[in-house]
Parts: C-alpha cells; sequence; structure tokens
C-alpha cells in the first residue's frame, strides 16, 4: 500500500463509508474532508468530521500505520496539534496528543476498493514515457484539458518563483533581475551559465550609464567575457581593448573577468557562438531604457520583436569571432530565439511579478504571449502526439512539458486530473458509498 493511493481515497471519499467507526469504536460522519495540502504540514486542511456526536474542525492526517505518526516525529510539531482525525491503513500503535488524550484514528484496509488500487499499481508501473497512454484517446477533453491548464499555471508559478529567489539576490532591484535573467537566457542552454555569471559580475546600473554608447557596452561584455584578443588583431579590438581598459579600471572591474575556458564554441553553428550572442546582447541593452519596465510593459508579441529588433554593430555584422569574417548576416535575434526569450525570460518575469503584486493582470498577460506564438516541437511534444492533445501554441507545448516532467516521469498520476479520472473509471466496480 502507498500512502499516495491512501491520500487520493480519502480525497475523492472512493471507500466504503457505511458505519465508519474510529478504532476506539466511536461513530464517524465525513462532512468536509478537507482542502490536499501538497506543501508542509498535515496531509488535508481545514476538515469537517462528526465523532461520536461532536462536530469537529481542523486536520487530517494520513499514514499507511499509525505508528508512522511518531516515526515522522509529528507529536513534536506545533503544526499537527489541530489534527482531528488520523486516517491509516493499519492502527498499530494508539497516538496520543499532548494532553494525553487519544488521537481519533479511522483505518481503511478493510474498507478499499482493492480494484481501485489494482488501476492505480498498473498505472505508475507502466513502462511508457507516459504511463497513461493507453488510456488517454479514452479520456474526455474536458479533464484532459483542465489538466493542461493546471500544468502551465504551476509551470508559471514555478519558473516565477525561481525569480523571486533571484530577485531578494538582488536586494529586491527588479532591473538587476531582468537583466540577469535574460542575460542568462542569451546563453541558450550551452552558455547560460557562463553569460549568467558575466552579468552578476558586471551590474546593470553600469550598463545603463553608457546605454547610449554601443561600442563601450560591447567593450564592457566582451571585456568581462575574457574574449578581447590580449593583442588586437583588428582596428575594432583595438578600440575595444582600449575602452575596457579605461572602463575597467574606472569600475573596479579588472581582474574580475572570467576564464575564457567557460565560453562554449564547440559544436556550435557560429550565429549561435557566445560572440555573436554578446553583440545582440550589447544591441538590445543599448537600445532599451529600463530593461524590465520594457519587457512587462510589452502588450503583445510584436511589441517584444520591436524589443529585440535592435541591430548588432557593424563589425559585428559580418564577424562570426574577432578578425573572423562570417557568410551570414547578423542582423539580431531571430524569431525563433525572440520566441524562446518570451518563454524563458518575459514569462517567468511576469508570473513573479504576479506573485510580488498579487495581481492576476500580469499572469494573464503572460498565457496571452504564450497563446500567440507557435507550439514547441520537441521530445516531450511528439511523446504525446497530435491525435491526443491539440498542440497550437507556446502555451499547449509549455503546459505537455511540465505535464510529463513534474507528473508523468515522476509517477504522480494520482496528482493529475487524467490520472485520477483512469483510475476512477477503469475500477470493475465501485463500492457502495
Amino acid at each position: 500500500m502507498e500512502e499516495a493511493f491512501l491520500h487520493f481515497m480519502w480525497k475523492f471519499q472512493s471507500f466504503n463509508k457505511k458505519g465508519l467507526k474510529t478504532s476506539s469504536g466511536e461513530i464517524v460522519e465525513i462532512i468536509k474532508p478537507g482542502i490536499h495540502n501538497s506543501d508542509a504540514g498535515p496531509d488535508f486542511l481545514n476538515a469537517q468530521v462528526i465523532i461520536d456526536g461532536i462536530e469537529w474542525f481542523g486536520h487530517v492526517e494520513i499514514h499507511i500505520k499509525s505508528s508512522d505518526w511518531y516515526k515522522h516525529k509529528h507529536e513534536l510539531d506545533p503544526g499537527y496539534d489541530n489534527v482531528i482525525l488520523h486516517v491509516v491503513f493499519e492502527n498499530d500503535q494508539k497516538i496520543l496528543r499532548k494532553d494525553i488524550t487519544e488521537l481519533p484514528c479511522l483505518a481503511l484496509s478493510d474498507r478499499l476498493d482493492f480494484a481501485l488500487y489494482g488501476n492505480y499499481k498498473d498505472l505508475i508501473s507502466s513502462i511508457s514515457a507516459v504511463p497513461c497512454s493507453y488510456k488517454l484517446q479514452d479520456t474526455s477533453s474536458e479533464i484532459k484539458y483542465s489538466m493542461l491548464d493546471k500544468a502551465l499555471f504551476q509551470r508559471l508559478e514555478n519558473k516565477g518563483t525561481l525569480v523571486l529567489k533571484l530577485l531578494k539576490e538582488n536586494n529586491y532591484d527588479w532591473e538587476e533581475t531582468a537583466y540577469q535573467y535574460l542575460g542568462k537566457n542569451f546563453g541558450f542552454k550551452i552558455n547560460s551559465e557562463a553569460f549568467h555569471d558575466l552579468t552578476k559580475i558586471l551590474p546593470y546600473k553600469i550598463i545603463k550609464k553608457h546605454a547610449d554608447n554601443l561600442l563601450q557596452i560591447e567593450a564592457l561584455l566582451f571585456g568581462i567575457a575574457n574574449l578581447i584578443p590580449e593583442k588586437p588583431v583588428d582596428d575594432y579590438s583595438r578600440l575595444l581593448k582600449r575602452e575596457y581598459n579605461f572602463l575597467g579600471h574606472k569600475y573596479s572591474l579588472t581582474g574580475k573577468e572570467l576564464n575564457k575556458g567557460v565560453w562554449k564554441f564547440l559544436r556550435l553553428r557560429p550565429a549561435n557562438f557566445p560572440t555573436i550572442r554578446l553583440s545582440q546582447f550589447a544591441a538590445v541593452l543599448s537600445s532599451v531604457k529600463n530593461l524590465f519596465s520594457a519587457l512587462i510593459e510589452t502588450k503583445d508579441i510584436k511589441a517584444v520583436e520591436a524589443i529585440f529588433s535592435a541591430v548588432p554593430s557593424d563589425y559585428w555584422k559580418n564577424h562570426y569571432h574577432f578578425n573572423k569574417e562570417s557568410s551570414f548576416i547578423n542582423n539580431g535575434i531571430g524569431v525563433n530565439s525572440i520566441e524562446n526569450i518570451v518563454i524563458n525570460t518575459i514569462c517567468p518575469l511576469l508570473a513573479a511579478y504576479r506573485i510580488e503584486k498579487d495581481d492576476l493582470q500580469w499572469i494573464d498577460k503572460s498565457v496571452s504571449l504564450l497563446e500567440s506564438i507557435k507550439a514547441e516541437n520537441n521530445r516531450i511534444t511528439k511523446l504525446f502526439g497530435k491525435k491526443i492533445f491539440s498542440i497550437k501554441s507556446a502555451f499547449d507545448s509549455q503546459a505537455l512539458i511540465e505535464l510529463h516532467n513534474n507528473f508523468c516521469s515522476q509517477r504522480k498520476c494520482l496528482e493529475c486530473s487524467i490520472g485520477t479520472s483512469i483510475v476512477r473509471n477503469t475500477a470493475k466496480s465501485l463500492i457502495n458509498h
């Protein structure tokens, strides 16, 4: 028996409730099972039960064995003082409250529908990457798409929480946080950590002072990146080195440069070289006055494209490295990269701002942006397939990524409305409630 299954049974009250009694013989009537709690503390909050004619309001804790109460040291945690009912599979030990009275215990071992349990075990033991794939086509669209909504909002919440962690590190400076978060995204996975480290060394307040001078911003970025040749190879690198020597000394940046080895060039197309990405990053920073404000105030995808339409300096239009000319023209960030920035930078910033301000308009804007760009085509979206889900926009693809990563792959089927629907609907019989 798994505790997750007991949570499921209690949440949906899918057990025989006829003649319910505690292990001490007290008659139990369940008015409200409570709200399932995924955070620390009791498993179900704000429940309402009647025990031997007395109405109780409080929390419900669930365990396989009642002795798990002591095993988990709940008697030492004040957060469990308001537990009014202990629901277990097997009652193997009497549990006492702090006032030495017995905590009411409801054992369910002889009240469960083991057909349901069999369905649950079949689901979580599936070798498929999507455990319920064999039943997805039979699941109603309403259930499937409501779960996608839940997954998408959970993904935004999780990403927003990560942004808030960075915000705290930056003393609640939104502009600095947006700059670092965007910088990390400019690394596009391969060089994301190097970009992030660069932005932490080079504060946005310094960038802002030179926003009207693209060459100086390039000098600062390439200087901290430690990519300016020690011996200039052309007029541009000579000019860049001179600017960085001055600015590095002025802002006490000299000696803080990154190790050259952090930058990855191998197996990258020249268009994705960190030198090209730095030139594009510099162009954006030079064209925007207040980065955070500009990003969260974008009304639609066209406004986002306008921000990132900034063109790199002439040198980087036809070079992919110092003194190495390219066959392609670097006119700035492409559409795919802009969409990547919307998904991985702007929407998380909006989600974080929504949490901070407790204002839903920011999450609505995030959803609107996701719905306005095309769906990602990757390994995870292919797992679900177009026949099962209509994957039209980044809203859908981001939801599926969350569904796969945090539900399917972790076999949290009973926390997914699709999984719970399958477990409940494929049972051969339900015990009479």
